[in-house]
């Protein structure tokens, strides 16, 4: 029965080897290509941060990247190459792993979550393969991972050069020259070469000095960031190895300018992605490969590892969701029609995003729009660029366009990449579009359910439901996790629509727990429509047993309900925030729910507020600084005029 599923004895071998490989956390050679023993390539990744593909090779005249334009014209230069995410752990995250972040319940900033024993980072495979490889050096990964186990070196001293004789190499050196913090950091006057009244500053942004210094330093940033790159390279050739190593560069996300990173629009997850294959390895290249060619393939970054693996002679695991865009050609697909992102919680600052590109629109679905686009993220008003722009805001200064990333989002978003680029023109309720519309809704939803999306679950049951199990086991399980049934209560409450509050109360006697705070969170975005429509329920919710909606039921009633409602929901809210009492993810969700109330309805709690406790023994070391954030600025929002 199993060979009758293969055209041939051979495909069903080849079928049963991989399987049994994935089973046992083997490497597989691939037939036809490189063989254990035999010469394989070596594979240099050039990485950068914070950058989308603002290069002179992409066609932009104001950059200045002379190595990078040269490795393009002797390269492939992709066109429409995407992080997947739109800040730099769930990229690397997807990177690492070759598969869609959310499924591993990895999206959340830092969250840190073990993977099932089965998966492995990608060097893993590699590595037994043969390969050297080494990390020069971040690794700001959402799951757990040995990096002992990963890689043979994961230092700032890493190096293909200490491999062993006749051992093939794979290196990442990673650029941090052109990440957020430098478009602020102090640079020296020499290395200021853009000159800020040539900036083109995107429509969504108000055209300020502080702006355009901003958008110029970043270039500035750009240019020693290209010139990093260029030094490794010339390294590889000095030492009489470009004739054998592969060679990829590529963005880890877009910009580190506002409404760039951190926002699933095209500004922050469209990369830069070039690759120089020597001709000695042209049977590995992409399809079409030509020196100074380009390609308008959609690559995506969970695509990244199953490609490496491919034109390194192993079989990607079938857990991987990306496909190889290069290598051996019989394993080489045809050009995938969508792209998919997504954007969680980024910092201390909760939110769902989910969005899908094809050659030409992007959609994006908001499933917290009562949330504004820039909400309060210590670290990201920290550029000069947010704090001017929000400053405008609050004077009243901005137009229609750049006065949006301050108000509260619709449900739907719809671009036209080719005639709107600065993603300013939705057109979701266009009626020339909705066919694109409705397409491009049914891709992005199908493949949630395909990929078995965990981040439709409040962050402290992601943990909580896995009960010891990696959070993707978990997800696996329908009776852990009725994905379809939360996503269709997510969809509808966030959808916005008119005529369902019945079933949002409904909602709230459901006997899933993430059910009920979709609901919560519906009669939330509906105002006091909501409210008043669900308060019997939602006070009901108080006592619900799930953290995370009796927060969402107290926000509600203490945003929009009567003067009745306000105590209990402001005490329950600050006991919520506890971390002696509380995990950080509920701390996280009940401090957020507290400054949403506003300065007047949360007055009478500052002193409990300002006695919270910032950290605890057991919190996690990469989210402790995420609650003290959120205490240090509501405190201060709290404080005397």
């Amino acid at each position: 029965m199993v060979v009758s599923r293969f055209r041939s004895r051979k495909q069903c071998v080849a079928f049963l080897v991989g399987w049994v490989a994935g089973c046992c956390h083997l490497p597989v050679i691939v037939a036809g290509g490189a063989a254990l023993g035999a010469e394989r390539p070596h594979v240099l990744w050039l990485t950068s941060e914070d950058n989308g593909p603002h290069l002179g090779c992409y066609g932009d005249a104001y950059a200045r990247t002379p190595h990078l334009d040269r490795l393009a014209a002797r390269g492939m230069r992709y066109t429409r190459a995407w992080s997947t995410a739109p800040v730099c752990a769930p990229a690397r995250t997807v990177i690492l792993t070759g598969q869609w972040a959310p499924s591993l319940g990895a999206e959340q900033m830092r969250s840190l979550v073990p993977l099932p024993d089965q998966f492995r980072a990608y060097p893993q495979y590699l590595r037994e393969a043969g390969y050297y490889c080494t990390n020069n050096s971040k690794t700001d990964y959402n799951v757990v991972v040995p990096l002992r186990a990963a890689w043979d070196e994961c230092s700032n001293r890493a190096h293909w050069k200490r491999r062993g004789p006749g051992q093939p190499f794979f290196a990442v050196f990673n650029f941090t020259i052109s990440h957020e913090s430098q478009i602020r950091n102090p640079i020296r006057d020499a290395d200021r070469i853009h000159d800020p009244a040539a900036v083109r500053v995107p429509a969504y942004h108000p055209d300020t000095p502080e702006v355009r210094r901003d958008w110029a330093q970043y270039y500035d940033r750009l240019t020693l960031l290209d010139g990093q790159c260029g030094a490794a390279l010339e390294e590889l050739a000095g030492a009489g190895l470009d004739d054998d190593t592969i060679v990829f560069y590529y963005g880890d996300h877009g910009s580190g300018m506002p409404r760039n990173k951190r926002w699933p629009y095209n500004s922050g997850l469209h990369v830069p992605l070039l690759v120089y294959v020597p001709p000695k390895w042209q049977h590995l290249a992409p399809p079409g490969y030509e020196p100074g060619g380009s390609s308008d393939r959609l690559v995506s970054f969970y695509d990244l590892a199953p490609t490496l693996l491919h034109v390194c002679g192993v079989q990607p695991p079938p857990h991987m969701h990306g496909r190889p865009f290069m290598g051996p050609a019989s394993g080489v697909g045809p050009a995938p029609p969508y792209a998919f992102g997504f954007r969680g919680r980024m910092d201390e600052r909760y939110d769902l995003v989910r969005c899908v590109r094809d050659q030409r629109y992007l959609y994006m679905r908001q499933f917290m729009p009562h949330q504004p686009y820039g909400q309060y993220i210590d670290y990201m008003f920290q550029t000069p660029t947010t704090r001017v722009w929000k400053e405008l805001f609050d004077a009243g200064k901005l137009n229609d366009v750049q006065a949006r990333f301050w108000q509260t989002k619709p449900g739907e978003e719809l671009y036209d990449l080719e005639s709107d680029p600065d993603e300013v023109h939705n057109l979701a309720g266009s009626p020339e579009h909705q066919a694109v519309l409705q397409r491009m809704r049914t891709a992005l939803f199908e493949q949630l359910v395909a990929w078995r999306d965990a981040g439709f679950l409040p962050e402290d049951e992601i943990h909580s439901r896995a009960q010891g199990d990696a959070p993707w086991t978990m997800a696996q399980d329908d009776a852990r996790y009725p994905l379809e049934k939360i996503l269709a209560m997510a969809d509808l409450a966030s959808s916005l629509r008119a005529g369902v509050l019945d079933r949002l109360r409904a909602g709230l006697a459901d006997d899933d727990s993430a059910v009920r705070y979709w609901a919560a969170l519906g009669l939330l975005m509906r105002g006091e429509q909501g409210v008043r429509a669900g308060r019997a329920e939602l006070r009901r919710a108080l006592a619900d047993p799930a953290p995370a909606v009796r927060v969402i039921a107290a926000e509600a009633l203490g945003c929009h309900g009567d003067a009745a409602d306000l105590p209990t929901a402001r005490e329950l809210l600050v006991a919520h925030a506890d971390l002696r009492q509380h995990s950080n993810f509920t701390a996280m969700l009940a401090l957020n729910a507290l400054q949403a109330m506003g300065r007047e309805k949360v007055l009478e709690v500052r002193d409990q507020v300002a006695a919270l406790p910032r950290t605890v023994p057991q919190m996690p070391k990469r989210t402790e600084g995420y609650v003290a954030r959120l205490l240090e600025k509501l405190t201060a929002d709290l404080r005397d005029p």
